[in-house]
């Protein structure tokens, strides 16, 4: 398995407000990301799902449906053998209702934290296969499971350990690579770390990732 084996899969756009973003509204790509490892296909996220009329007015998304975004790629829906979400807010879990019973990789405290309510919307959520992961693992050989807390207590990134280098598929560990790259600059490999970075940067640094990518930005980080 190479670098290349890892694929964006665009699922569609929405705008930020000035509430959120403390400026002029600002338009932000949903990407998920799929790996074709050796012993499956695996997906990162599966876009926005539909929730309430309030949210569709306040984030005016544009979606590109799941099994369309995937056909681009060359895959179809019941091609995928395992499936993650990095969180379970509505714009990357949106299409886990489409997948049957194709396992969800999600880390148990944030399955709990979508069913305590005022988090996400319960018809993406309920119904699925989930695999409840507490903390890191390892699901495919070279496929890491790392748990990454900083926008959500339950968010979780993924490593692929390909023959020409790690992938980090960050989901929102960070909002972009401009955000990775200030994180990074704080950070060291020896764990003597800046207390602005999260402590988790140093484990996914002890993979040596040739490449980083995001969830809401279409820019990739590389060294």
């Amino acid at each position: 398995m190479r670098a290349a084996d890892v694929v964006r899969v665009p699922l569609g756009t929405f705008t930020r407000p000035t509430e959120e973003t403390g400026g002029p509204p600002r338009a932000e790509v949903v990407n998920g990301y799929l790996v074709r490892h050796d012993q499956g296909l695996v997906l990162l996220d599966t876009g926005m799902g539909r929730g309430d009329d309030e949210t569709e007015a306040w984030y005016q998304p544009r979606r590109t449906d799941l099994r369309e975004a995937l056909g681009r790629v060359g895959v179809r829906l019941e091609d995928l053998d395992l499936v993650a979400n990095c969180h379970l807010h509505f714009d990357h879990c949106g299409g886990n209702p489409l997948l049957g019973s194709t396992p969800v990789l999600c880390q148990r405290r944030e399955l709990a934290t979508a069913r305590a309510g005022d988090y996400t919307f319960d018809h993406l959520v309920e119904g699925r296969s989930y695999e409840l992961l507490d903390g890191e693992a390892e699901p495919l050989p070279g496929l890491h499971v790392v748990p990454t807390p900083g926008h959500v207590d339950g968010h979780q990134s993924l490593v692929v350990e390909c023959e020409d280098g790690s992938v980090v598929l960050a989901g929102q560990s960070h909002d972009s690579a401009a955000a990775w790259a200030r994180d990074l600059a704080a950070t060291s490999t020896t764990g003597a770390t800046d207390p602005s970075a999260p402590g988790w940067m140093t484990r996914l640094l002890a993979f040596d990732p040739r490449r980083v990518v995001f969830a809401h930005d279409d820019t990739e980080w590389c060294p």
